[in-house]
């Protein structure tokens, strides 16, 4: 445990803030979650709305700095691939 008043208040921000990116890493994994069941199911209305969603929580998390930009952009070119095959068929 830090003993400096200045070292304590860091502790707590820093645990703040890992719940903080901990809840909105955990939304958007929910969020990729429903993608990809309805992306298994054929689902094209439900997929392309929860595909809108991902997009818009990995810019997000993009913004605050939670995920690196190569790495959402890997993932967004992958759902988007996810979503053209259910969108064929």
């Amino acid at each position: 445990m830090p003993q400096r008043k200045c070292a304590i208040k860091t502790l707590r921000k820093n645990s703040q803030k890992h719940a903080h990116n901990l809840d909105i890493k955990t939304d958007l994994k929910k969020t990729i979650k429903k993608f990809l069941s309805a992306v298994a199911q054929k689902n094209k209305d439900e997929a392309q709305t929860s595909l809108q969603g991902i997009y818009k929580k990995l810019d997000k998390a993009v913004k605050r700095n939670i995920l690196h930009k190569n790495t959402v952009a890997r993932r967004k070119s992958r759902f988007a691939r996810a979503f053209t095959e259910v969108a064929k068929a």
